[in-house]
C-alpha cells in the first residue's frame, strides 16, 4: 500500500478548531477597518515576478532566495505573492484610482514565501494588509498605527509593544549608508555569513540581524538619526506628537530598518516577547516612492500588514474566554415520520435565527444523544412517535439533564426566551 499523501512541507492544514479563532480575528480586523474608512479590495495570488522584484528589491532575501516563481505556458514568469503591498499598488496603477486621490484599502488572503518552516513562520502564511495613498503627512502613519491598538484591544490582546523608526529619504539615507559601510567594512572578520553577503549589496539589513553574536558589531553602527534629513526628522517628530497625545507608548528602535527596499521615513512594528524567536506580529511604515517606481504618477502612500498565524497564536497563549460557535440545539429524530417532520421543523428554527444540527444518517437513541453531546449543544430537541402523534417535542439540557414537552408550535417562543439569538448558548 502506497504511502498517504501529505500537504506541502510548510503549508498547513486549519481545522475547524483552529478556523474558529481566524474567525473572530477576521471579524474584528473587518470592523475595525470599516470604522476608519477603510474598503476592502481582492487581489490575485500571482503575479508578474518583475512586479516583485521592481517593488522589494533584487538584493532582498524575498526576492533572492524565498519567492515561489515559474514560467507558465505561455512562458511568461509568474510568482505566487510572497506579500500584497505590490499588488494593491498594481492594482491601484492599472484601474487609475490612485492619482490625485485619497484611498483607504485592506486586503486578507495567503502569502508565500520558501523559508525553513518554524512556529510563527510557514511557506503558506495570511496577512491583513491595510493602505493609505494620497496623503503626505504623518497624521495617516498615526492612524495606522491606533488601528492597531484599537484592533489589539478589541481582541482583548495585551503584552504589544510598539517600535519606532525613521529611514529619511532615500537621498539621505545615500550618505548614511557611505558611513555605515565604512564602519562595517573595518569589521569584516566579526561579521557572519549573512552580514557578509549584504555587506556590498545592503548594508542597512545588517542591522537588522537577529543573530546574537552580531549584537555588538550593531550597537557601535553610526546612527541612521543623525543623517535624517530635516523634513524627514520634522515628520517623525510629529508622528511622535501625535501618537503620545492619543496615549500610544513607543519605543523609539534606531536599528530597526524593515527587511522590503519600498520603506521610506516611518517604520514601526508591534512585537511580543509570548512567541519566541517570531517576536513581530505587525509591521509596517511609509513607500512614498513606490507608486512612481512602479509606473506611477508620484503619490505618497503608507501601509502595515498584520501576521494571521502569529496574531491567532497569540489569542491562543492568552486566557481566551471566547465561546466556541457551536449549534445552539441538535435535532434528535426517531422513526421515518419524524425525520420528514424534523426537516422541515430545522428550517424553521434557522428562520427565526437559532444553530440547528440536525441528525442525519439515522441512528438509535444512544447513538443520537452522543452526537448531540460531541456537537456541543446545549439542548437536545428529540421528537419520536409520541411526540409526532402529540405534534409535542421533548426538550433535554444536555449540561444538566432537565428535561420537559412542549407543543411543537410553542418552540420557537420558548427558545427565544430562554436564548438569546447570535450567541452561543
Amino acid at each position: 500500500m502506497s504511502k498517504a499523501i501529505q500537504a506541502v512541507r510548510g503549508m498547513n492544514d486549519l481545522l475547524p478548531e483552529a478556523v474558529e479563532r481566524w474567525q473572530r480575528v477576521e471579524a474584528s480586523a473587518r470592523d475595525v477597518m470599516c470604522a476608519y474608512g477603510y474598503r476592502e479590495i481582492r487581489l490575485p495570488l500571482l503575479e508578474k515576478s518583475e512586479l516583485f522584484a521592481c517593488s522589494i528589491g533584487t538584493q532582498t532575501d524575498i526576492v533572492e532566495k524565498e519567492m515561489y516563481s515559474f514560467e507558465d505556458r505561455s512562458g511568461e514568469n509568474l510568482t505566487l505573492r510572497p506579500e500584497g503591498t505590490a499588488g494593491c499598488v498594481r492594482a491601484g496603477i492599472e484601474n487609475g484610482f490612485l492619482h490625485n486621490q485619497i484611498q483607504r484599502l485592506w486586503y486578507a488572503g495567503p502569502m508565500f514565501r520558501h523559508e525553513r518552516p518554524q512556529k510563527g513562520r510557514y511557506r503558506q502564511f495570511h496577512q491583513i494588509g491595510v493602505e493609505a495613498f494620497g496623503i503626505e503627512s504623518p497624521d495617516i502613519d498615526a492612524e495606522l498605527i491606533l488601528m492597531c491598538a484599537r484592533l489589539w484591544q478589541t481582541l482583548g490582546l495585551d503584552g504589544l509593544s510598539l517600535e519606532l523608526n525613521s529611514l529619511g529619504t532615500p537621498e539621505s539615507r545615500t550618505a548614511y549608508r557611505t558611513e555605515l559601510m565604512r564602519y562595517l567594512s573595518a569589521r569584516r572578520d566579526q561579521l557572519d555569513e549573512d552580514s557578509l553577503r549584504r555587506l556590498e549589496k545592503n548594508p542597512m539589513r545588517i542591522l537588522d540581524s537577529k543573530n546574537p553574536a552580531m549584537r555588538e558589531v550593531i550597537a557601535g553602527a553610526p546612527n541612521l538619526h543623525d543623517h535624517l534629513d530635516e523634513g524627514s526628522r520634522g515628520h517623525f517628530e510629529r508622528l511622535g506628537e501625535y501618537l503620545r497625545e492619543s496615549g500610544v507608548v513607543f519605543a523609539i528602535n534606531p536599528r530597526l530598518v524593515r527587511g522590503l527596499d519600498y520603506y521610506t521615513r516611518t517604520v514601526f512594528e508591534w512585537t511580543t516577547d509570548r512567541l519566541g524567536a517570531q517576536s513581530a506580529v505587525c509591521a509596517g511604515g511609509r513607500y512614498d516612492g513606490l507608486v512612481e517606481h512602479l509606473g506611477g504618477k508620484p503619490t505618497p502612500a503608507a501601509g502595515f500588514a498584520i501576521g494571521m498565524e502569529r496574531l491567532v497564536e497569540l489569542l491562543a497563549l492568552q486566557s481566551d474566554s471566547h465561546p466556541a460557535v457551536r449549534p445552539h440545539g441538535y435535532l434528535i429524530l426517531l422513526g421515518d415520520e419524524a425525520e420528514k417532520r424534523g426537516l422541515k421543523l430545522a428550517e424553521s428554527l434557522r428562520s427565526a435565527g437559532f444553530r440547528i444540527e440536525h441528525n442525519c444518517g439515522g441512528g438509535g437513541l444512544k447513538v443520537q444523544f452522543k452526537r448531540a453531546d460531541r456537537s456541543g449543544a446545549r439542548l437536545a430537541l428529540l421528537i419520536g412517535e409520541d411526540e409526532v402523534r402529540n405534534a409535542s417535542i421533548t426538550i433535554k439540557n444536555l449540561r444538566d439533564g432537565a428535561q420537559r414537552s412542549v407543543a411543537q408550535s410553542e418552540l420557537i417562543d420558548l427558545l427565544l426566551k430562554d436564548t438569546p439569538r447570535g450567541t452561543a448558548p
